[in-house]
Parts: C-alpha cells; structure tokens; sequence
C-alpha cells in the first residue's frame, strides 16, 4: 500500500497517525514505572531515584549510540528495528519484575538502552519533505502527551492492585499489538518526492567524514543550541520523571489523570506555536523564526517562576505554564530549527544525526542531575531542586539562544545555499 497515491489529505493523516501512534506505544514500554513510589515495604528511601537513573543511563548510552547509528540506517531496516528494540525493551520490564532489589534495576538499564533510538527511527519516515514540521510536530505531540497519559496507565493499574514490580511490564503488554499496526502504517509511508528533494534538500545516511563536516561547518551556533537542549532537556525529565512528587510538594497530590489533563493543554499550546511555522515556506525564515519561538517559551518559564515567587499561580496552571515553556523550545528543535537548517544550506545528511548529537549531551546532563540528587544533601526536597534548576536552565537557555540567532544571523549569507530551481536528478517522484 502507497498512502502517497491517494490525495494529499489522506497521506498527511496517515504520517501524522502513523508517527503519533507508534511513538505514544513506545512511551507505555518506558514511562509507566515512574508511577510508582517504590519507598515502602522491600525498598529504601530514594531508590525510585535509582531507578530513574538506571533507566536514563541506558537511554542517554543509547543516544551516544544513535550518533552513529541513527545516521548511517538504510531506510529499509527501520521498522524491523523498531520492533526488535521495543521487544527488548520489554525484556527489561519482565527482568524488572522477576528480580528482586536491587538487581531490578539492570532491567530498567536494558529498557532505557533499548528504547533510546526509537526516536530517531521514527524520524527517519518524516524527515525532509514539505510537511516534515507538521508531522514531527505530530510525533512530538506523542511525547507530550503519552508522558501524562501513560503514567495515569500506571497509575490506574497500581489502584487496580497490580504491583509496582509487574506494573511497568504490564502496561507494556497492553501497547505490543496497536504498536505493531503503527510501526506497519509507517513501513507504508514512501521516500520523499522529488518536490520534497527540492524543496528541503535530500536526505541520505551520513558516515564519519561526513558528519563531522557538517558540525564544524557550523559549531558556533549549533554548541549553543545544544547548550540550550541540554538545559531543557534535563528540566523536562525532572518534570516527568518525578511529577507525582512535584505536584504534591505543591500541595496538590495529583489524582491519576491530572497528568493527562495537564498534558493535553501543553500539547495544544505546543502544536499550535508549532502549526504557524508550517506557514513559512521561506527556509531561512522559518529557521529564525524557530528560534525566536524557543526564545519566548524559555521567557515563558521565567514568567511561570516569577508567579511562583509572587505567590499568583496554584498548582496546575504553573505546571502547565512551566510545561508550556519547556516543550516550546524542546519541540522546535525537533521541528524546525535542524530541518530548517539542512533545507537551507543543502547540506548532504539527515536530522537524524543531528537530533541524537543534541539528545545525548542533554541525557547526559540528565544522569548528572540525578547523580547530584542521590549524593548531596537536598533532604529529600525534590521541588526545591526542581524550582532551583528552573532558574538556571531558563537564564542560561535564554543567552544560548540569543547567541544562536545572533550567530546565524550574521553568517547567513555564507551558509545558506539557494534552492534549486530544478529537481535533482534521480530523485523519487
């Protein structure tokens, strides 16, 4: 089945499908455990933080793997790969529930490494072509909103009487089959056309050479951009990863769906900012203007903190403020800022490789916030670490940003090569 020959509507609706349903899956397999307490009865005080951790390394040595790998995968071998890692994954869920603390932990380890390159897979199906922003922003939408939703999943089979050792693993066989349709839908979706080609520049896989061309063509703004994806990585992932914990430090202890309905209002911020970048046809325009979108939801942040302080926000709106501006500049990169770019210098390679350059050094920085967690002393106060780092991150965010724009603004000229007027040869029609 070609879902290309049937009209343009029908083929969008099936990416869009396609890419949110697999990735929204791939969440049940990674983000139900974080439901879970794990402070009573056989676990000590703060191995949730271990498990956490355990997890994130895997993804992060993952990402570090993906540089490589994500790059150089043949189109045809994506969607055979989706589903062997996804079966691992799963095999690290069954471990987690069959061994006994601590050794559960090298389950959550084997999860997280098998998960961490999903991502960039799906992507691969999306990249390059002239709605590539509206799809992935359909596969960001999964992340945003499969982190709420999978974890009330968690939440609920916890009420139900399941375990917090077989729930994750549990919750995973609810997702292997819809899963498997999805990955099959994506399998179905042809390369670009020879109008994507011309329009966003050919995607191919990339070797060694090749992508260290690409990085140092333009490292200045690409440092700080990463510098800037780091930062947010790393407060996104607190936010998820410990929610129940934030929420009731709040003074709010969230019922099970409160993570859904949070999650939904920053996915519809997120996907409408997002929808008006798919307006901009211009490459070189729609590159800065995702730029300056990321720099208004970093500001967004700032504004949600300083509401806090003054004491004018309750609970949910500044977790959904906070949200809001955390996925703004998270999801744009994902987007537009590395698709916009390739399109615009006509640089040979893929978003692939650039995306897991940035992902790995914000999961490491990740695993180096919960290692300081796990070692200094915050007493236990996850919120006041949360609240501190918010601070941090949306400052420095906010200059790496400035930098970026400043320093593409000043070689545009240089770097951007004109569009073709003429498809390339050989392209797919």
């Amino acid at each position: 089945m070609n879902p290309a020959r049937r009209s343009p509507l029908f083929f969008s609706a099936w990416c869009l499908i396609a890419a949110f349903g697999a990735y929204a899956c791939m969440y049940a397999f990674r983000k139900p455990f974080t439901s879970g307490v794990y402070a009573t009865g056989i676990y000590s005080p703060g191995f949730k933080t271990w498990l956490v951790l355990a997890q994130v390394l895997g993804y992060t040595l993952s990402k570090f793997l993906g540089i490589r790998i994500i790059a150089e995968m043949p189109a045809q071998r994506r969607a055979f790969t989706i589903l062997a890692l996804v079966a691992v994954a799963q095999g690290g869920l069954f471990l987690f529930g069959a061994l006994p603390p601590p050794y559960c932990v090298g389950g959550l380890f084997l999860n997280g490494l098998a998960l961490g390159m999903v991502y960039g897979l799906v992507l691969g199906f999306l990249e390059g072509r002239q709605m590539t922003e509206a799809f992935v922003a359909g596969l960001c939408a999964s992340f945003i909103l499969a982190d709420g939703f999978t974890k009330s999943v968690g939440a609920y089979l916890l009420q139900a009487g399941v375990s917090e050792r077989w729930m994750p693993a549990i919750a995973g066989l609810l997702f292997l089959l819809p899963l498997t349709g999805f990955v099959w839908m994506l399998q179905q979706i042809p390369a670009p056309s020879s109008a994507d080609i011309a329009d966003r520049a050919e995607r191919v896989p990339m070797d060694r050479a090749q992508r260290r061309s690409m990085f140092l063509r333009h490292a200045p703004g690409l440092l700080a951009i990463m510098l800037a994806f780091l930062l947010v990585t790393v407060l996104r992932s607190m936010r998820a990863d410990f929610a129940p914990e934030i929420w009731a430090s709040l003074g709010a202890p969230p019922p099970p769906g409160v993570f859904t309905r949070s999650e939904i209002l920053v996915a519809l911020g997120v996907l409408t900012a997002n929808a008006f970048l798919v307006l901009f046809h211009d490459n070189r325009r729609a590159f800065f203007m995702g730029l300056i979108l990321a720099f208004g939801g970093l500001g967004l942040i700032l504004l949600a903190l300083m509401a806090r302080v003054r004491g004018s926000l309750s609970p949910f709106p500044f977790m959904v403020l906070l949200g809001l501006g955390l996925y703004l500049p998270y999801v744009v990169v994902h987007t537009t800022i590395f698709e916009r770019l390739i399109a615009m210098t006509r640089d040979r390679g893929n978003m692939g490789y650039l995306m897991y350059l940035a992902d790995a050094f914000g999961y490491l920085g990740y695993v180096a916030i919960l290692v300081a967690k796990n070692f200094w002393h915050w007493n236990g106060n996850v919120l006041g670490l949360f609240i501190a780092t918010s601070w941090i991150v949306a400052l420095i965010s906010l200059a790496a940003v400035a930098a970026a724009i400043i320093f593409f603004a000043r070689r545009s000229a240089t770097l951007i090569s004109p569009t073709p007027a003429l498809h390339p040869r050989g392209a797919t029609p």
